[in-house]
């Protein structure tokens, strides 16, 4: 039995692909109405519409029930995996927890699996991540994702591919987890760029000058820049500054365009783009793609003085 604690789209897409595959999945949602409608229907209208979930798909209001099984998939937003962790006990170190979730936590700038291993130092902690929509899972098509982990890897490597689901495997964590986490703020630039009608060109210049700025970081805190060039890192960001079903690039649309974005839907660039930008000064490194998705975000900056700070930026070699 595998465990996914979340219910979202990614979640509900994993349980979905593997459940496919012959896995017996147990699928936990905090919201009682959302287990209720789920179980009624066999679908997830509110996070994934129009697909079915599979007869060997549970749902469970009551995470213990998803808990002991051959691993637990922790797919929640990454600024809500510190809280689950810390209200719900049963999640223990008895199975393999394999984080699904792309950030950095605000409260303590780790990574996801940092943060499982702060709360529970004898648990076997691994991260699943890389170029995905939760709708091309859930559909089926070809997908190709990192699992990083220092133990179980090659178990769990097997445990979570499909015929559709292609996971490599890697030992650096730390890479898969800033990777997944820093190509959301490049990806808001990206989208801010087009949404404001700056030109192809101007975001493939944003694009690799953000890839930069994710190697300077993710190297300096201990990665391995090979991780940033394969699927977690390279791959994440070309899917996710080139598709309105990015998440974090729609956001970025609505700041270039003036717009509002659509309400409840996370965007975890953001928090990642504060959480960065703390980590850049700690460690002295520059990130002005960064630095200028955090100021326009939260509003302290307006887009044309971004653009300008950017352009005039001193003449360097690349």
């Amino acid at each position: 039995m595998i465990g996914i604690a979340g219910a979202g789209a990614f979640g509900t897409a994993l349980a979905v692909a593997l459940a496919r595959a012959g896995r017996e999945v147990r699928l936990w949602a905090r919201d009682p109405g959302q287990v209720r409608q789920m179980q009624e229907t066999w679908r997830n209208d509110r996070a994934l519409p129009g697909v079915d979930l599979p007869q060997t798909v549970s749902v469970h209001a009551a995470i213990r029930e998803i808990c002991g099984g051959e691993a637990l998939l922790l797919a929640v937003p990454m600024q809500a995996l510190g809280g689950v962790l810390a209200h719900h006990s049963e999640i223990g170190p008895g199975q393999p927890l394999v984080a699904c979730c792309k950030g950095v936590d605000l409260a303590s700038l780790r990574g996801p699996v940092a943060l499982i291993l702060a709360r529970l130092p004898d648990a076997t902690a691994a991260i699943l991540t890389g170029p995905s929509f939760a709708a091309d899972i859930a559909r089926g098509l070809p997908t190709a994702l990192t699992l990083a982990a220092t133990a179980e890897g090659a178990r769990l490597q097997d445990l979570l591919s499909t015929p559709t689901l292609r996971l490599y495997r890697s030992d650096d964590i730390i890479g898969a987890e800033l990777g997944g986490a820093l190509k959301n703020v490049v990806a808001i630039a990206a989208g801010t760029v087009i949404g404001a009608g700056l030109g192809d060109s101007a975001r493939a210049a944003l694009m690799t000058r953000g890839y930069a700025e994710m190697v300077r970081l993710a190297t300096a805190l201990g990665a391995k820049p090979e991780t940033l060039a394969g699927l977690s890192g390279l791959g994440d960001l070309v899917l996710t500054c080139t598709s309105a079903q990015s998440r974090n690039f729609r956001f970025g649309l609505a700041l270039g365009q003036g717009a509002r974005f659509e309400e409840g839907i996370t965007v975890e660039g953001v928090a990642t783009s504060r959480a960065a930008v703390r980590l850049a000064a700690e460690q002295g490194i520059d990130m002005p793609v960064t630095a200028m998705v955090d100021a326009l975000a939260s509003g302290r900056i307006a887009l044309n003085d971004a653009v300008g700070q950017l352009m005039r930026r001193p003449l360097k070699q690349e």
